[in-house]
């Protein structure tokens, strides 16, 4: 891979031409980038490296380099594509690096979830700067569902569609960001487009309920993208566009998935839950054993009973309304009593008015930018604690129940009834 030259021959961007008036030497006439340009540029060199990696961290660390770069970089004519190319190279090297870890991840990998509202950043290098529709068109490229998508591309398959798709570079111009030509840029996103349309309709467990539809799984944009050509201007507009009726419907979806936590019934979660709704979880392997699923579990019935299960356990914990990926969602809060602090997040994804995904993130290496996380080992040994005493009280009822009349009979007082002495009744052992 090619490293970003010194040219700073400028990509087709809205932004125009940015020159500084700062010189880092009196007798050199070349600007450069002062602070206040770097800070606005912060925002989209993050959304296009955490587009490229889905980890907070390592997105982090990539702008931190990438702004680096650019501010080295004498005579910038158009920053907003400048750092973006940079910041899509460097993701490229460390997105190849961080799939090798992948592979050995343990259970199902998600991406570390962002939390709350999202900045105004620019959507598409193409495009104005946002309004309400661009920036509800920026939490479509950013929510859990569509980063699981890209999950299945190669890094530099997710370079070309993220450069021309979402981006709104021409192939050319995304040709040069990833170092091959025009042709192969093309290609790229082309295959790029099939796989991702191919894991709309694949990625999805077969659910454990017997059920005849044939819904999917699918992010409506990128499955609406993957089916245009590969010059069709897929940036110009989203495919569904989010309007204040979708972003109420959702939120009333959470209210009511609330109210079903707290009544703890399967009926509440069913009434809920598509067909072919999949829960997964990712706890990556550093949560206590029975905290968290391996495996997706697939299946309206499948994945209520779980649900309800769960909430029966009685788990120190509450949950907390928040914008998770951009969507509504929960924040998963354990009690005062064990400590507090973030235990994970919820995000759900949304089918004609029902939850057809829910995807829960519990990893604590995913979660620390967030905030104080709760102590789960604490956690752990309060849920365990509740089982024993539950545990204790069934017996306590078993025996209780050892002592009472056989089947059918129910004296409403202590005293044997007066016509079948209590030394006359067979006994229950």
């Amino acid at each position: 891979m090619t490293e970003p030259t010194e040219s700073t021959e400028p990509l087709t961007s809205p932004s125009g031409t940015m020159r500084n008036s700062t010189t880092r030497n009196p007798r050199d006439t070349s600007t450069f980038l002062d602070d206040a340009a770097l800070g606005r540029l912060r925002p989209l060199s993050f959304t296009v490296a955490y587009r490229m990696l889905g980890s907070v961290a390592e997105a982090e660390d990539v702008v931190q380099e990438a702004l680096t770069r650019v501010s080295q970089t004498a005579d910038v004519r158009n920053p907003d594509a400048f750092v973006t190319t940079v910041t899509t190279r460097i993701a490229i090297d460390v997105l190849r690096s961080a799939r090798v870890r992948r592979e050995s991840y343990v259970g199902e990998w998600l991406p570390e979830p962002l939390v709350g509202p999202f900045p105004s950043l620019p959507v598409a290098m193409a495009t104005p700067s946002p309004d309400v529709a661009r920036h509800a068109e920026l939490a479509d490229d950013l929510s859990t569902a569509f980063l699981v998508l890209l999950e299945t591309l190669t890094p530099t398959e997710r370079a070309a569609f993220l450069l021309h798709d979402v981006l709104g570079f021409p192939h050319s111009q995304a040709a040069d960001v990833i170092g091959t030509s025009e042709v192969a840029a093309r290609q790229l996103a082309s295959r790029a487009r099939r796989r991702i349309a191919a894991s709309t309709t694949a990625q999805a467990p077969a659910p454990s309920s017997n059920s005849n539809s044939n819904s999917t799984q699918a992010h409506p944009r990128a499955e609406a993208q993957a089916q245009k050509h590969a010059d069709a201007p897929t940036h110009a507009q989203s495919t569904r566009p989010r309007t204040a009726t979708d972003r109420a419907r959702a939120e009333q979806l959470v209210s009511r998935f609330l109210a079903a936590c707290e009544d703890g019934a399967v009926d509440s979660f069913l009434e809920l839950l598509t067909e072919d709704v999949v829960l997964t979880g990712d706890g990556g392997g550093n949560v206590p054993k029975g905290m968290s699923i391996v495996r997706p579990v697939a299946g309206r019935v499948t994945v209520a009973r779980m649900l309800a299960s769960f909430i029966n356990r009685g788990v120190p914990l509450h949950f907390e309304r928040a914008l998770v990926g951009g969507e509504p969602g929960l924040l998963i809060v354990a009690d005062d009593a064990v400590g507090g602090g973030l235990v994970g997040t919820w995000s759900f994804e949304v089918s004609d008015g029902l939850l057809s995904g829910i995807r829960g993130v519990i990893n604590p290496r995913k979660l620390g930018h967030l905030g104080p996380l709760a102590d789960l080992d604490r956690v752990q040994a309060a849920l365990r604690r509740g089982l024993e005493e539950r545990t204790a009280a069934r017996r306590a009822a078993a025996h209780r129940a050892d002592d009472q009349p056989p089947s059918g009979r129910r004296p409403t007082e202590d005293r044997p009834d007066e016509n079948h002495p209590a030394e006359s009744r067979p006994s229950d052992s």
